[in-house]
């Protein structure tokens, strides 16, 4: 069974994605499309995350970010069912403690539905302002994975001591619902999908078209193995735009369109290669348009997943 999420939209607004009613949405919009996702059975919804986008890429990239932890806390109270996924979390720019006690909040808050997406973050001028390190970002991801376990384990006092980051003796309350709270690795560089297998209880593939997807799973599994990881890891795939129906308007020659039946045929591909779950994108022209193919999806395509 593959389940289903979606990135949310309006949180964030890059030229590469968003559509054109987004530019004119606000609060209000995110709160029914994250109802309707609660509704309609979808695994999750997801919240990016960029402090400051320089001026040389405020044109394709926009500088609408919202902060995934405020965004998701919003909608949390909104939601009773759908988890909170940070899609991802760039957890370098922070100390692993900042990001412990935001995280945890969210979880506490949410009744245990936080799902931690972690990547390291591709935006140079953004880690110098806040003085994080770019060139090494890899090895403080690595890092920084290892203090957040412990700072979001069960421990009052958690402990973690590494090159970059160290401490113990500090309380930390209220503590996540969760046990454990799911840590995803995003990312398809060969360093991001090794960081994954090792480190991951999930993997967020950055748009890895079909051909290439099985490969770059048939490695992820291959490291977990070699490295004696018995435990499973939730496989993502991030699909081709999606359209239920015909949409008598120019949707994009790449957009999958057409009967539920035939779509659902077309992303059970992504289950035979070995993927849990798939983050869908729907082509809409207004809010209205957009839940509409949440709720079409959801009844008409999702039950043949």
């Amino acid at each position: 069974m593959v389940v289903y999420g979606m990135q949310l939209p309006v949180q964030s607004q890059s030229t590469l994605y968003a559509e054109p009613w987004e530019a004119g949405a606000g609060p209000g919009d995110l709160l029914e499309i994250a109802r309707v996702a609660d509704r309609t059975g979808f695994d999750y919804i997801a919240s990016c995350d960029h402090v400051a986008i320089p001026r040389r890429l405020a044109g394709p990239m926009s500088t609408i970010w919202y902060d995934p932890v405020a965004t998701l806390s919003f909608l949390a109270a909104a939601t009773e069912r759908v988890r909170l996924l940070s899609h991802v979390a760039v957890v370098g720019l922070r100390h692993p403690l900042v990001s412990a006690k935001a995280y945890a909040t969210l979880d506490h808050l949410s009744g245990g539905r936080l799902v931690l997406g972690v990547g390291a973050g591709h935006v140079q001028e953004e880690f110098e302002a806040v003085g994080a390190d770019f060139a090494g970002r890899g090895g403080v991801l690595d890092e920084t994975i290892d203090a957040l376990r412990a700072a979001l384990g069960p421990e009052e006092f958690p402990e973690h001591a590494g090159e970059r980051f160290a401490f113990k003796d500090l309380g930390q309350r209220p503590r996540p619902a969760q046990e454990r709270v799911p840590v995803w690795v995003g990312g398809s560089s060969p360093a991001a999908v090794r960081r994954a297998a090792l480190k991951g209880d999930g993997w967020l593939p950055q748009g890895d078209p079909r051909e290439k997807l099985a490969a770059q799973i048939a490695r992820l599994e291959s490291l977990r193995e070699e490295a004696g990881i018995a435990e499973p890891i939730t496989v993502g795939a991030i699909t081709e735009a999606l359209y239920v129906g015909e949409p008598g308007w120019e949707v994009g020659r790449r957009t999958l369109t057409g009967k539920p039946e035939a779509l659902a045929e077309s992303l059970r591909a992504y289950g035979a290669m070995g993927v849990h779950q798939i983050q869908v994108r729907f082509r809409s022209r207004s809010r209205t348009e957009l839940t509409e193919q949440m709720a079409a999806f959801a009844a008409e395509v999702a039950p043949h997943l």
